[in-house]
């Protein structure tokens, strides 16, 4: 059965290229939208639509948001001695979901990734750099993700920091809560035994 030009089908293969989001999910998304409030649809439509034209990059942090600076690095209540280093603006999102860290975030946007096309060369440090020293940075939490890719942008941003004079620290990874410890895999389970406290 030819379904070229059938909207439904047309929504449901954008949809599906959306992290996350399976043929079956994109067919529910699709049909709910069509069951939806003409208004509702339309809005969300309209959002979509201008969203890259209403949303920047925070000239400080580089986060989203739709103004000059985001609401982080315009509140003065953080500190602005304490720089957490994160990989995409998500996960400063998730930091901030925690509600522990009160200083500021720096998004990198960008992994060591060589096979993907990112070395030292396209690497964007320069912005970090010349941002701790016109701040005042004393410490970078460098909050990378675990895979090679993260663990290798934080060895390199720890190496490049180290001249800098500031503290560089790495966030602890380990076993999560309510886990079991049968399904951890070796490398967590081994940072988490590295890293054990007392009690």
């Amino acid at each position: 059965m030819d379904d070229t030009g059938d909207p439904i089908n047309e929504l449901v293969r954008l949809l599906v290229r959306l992290p996350g989001v399976g043929e079956k999910s994109a067919r529910r998304i699709a049909f709910h939208m069509l069951a939806a409030e003409v208004d509702y649809a339309q809005a969300l439509g309209q959002s979509l639509a201008t969203l890259s034209t209403r949303v920047r990059r925070c000239a400080s942090c580089g986060a989203y948001t739709s103004r000059e600076l985001c609401g982080i690095c315009a509140d003065p209540r953080r500190a602005t001695d304490t720089l957490c280093v994160v990989a995409r603006p998500m996960d400063a999102d998730a930091i901030e979901r925690a509600r522990v860290f009160m200083g500021r975030y720096h998004v990198l946007h960008a992994l060591l990734d060589p096979l993907g096309g990112v070395g030292p060369a396209e690497f964007p440090l320069g912005a970090l750099i010349e941002r701790i020293q016109r701040e005042g940075v004393r410490e970078v939490i460098l909050a990378t993700p675990p895979t090679v890719e993260g663990e290798a942008t934080s060895l390199y941003l720890a190496e490049a920091l180290r001249s800098a004079g500031v503290t560089t620290t790495r966030i602890a990874s380990g076993v999560p809560h309510g886990g079991e410890l049968e399904f951890v895999d070796p490398i967590t389970l081994g940072r988490a035994l590295e890293g054990r406290r007392s009690l």
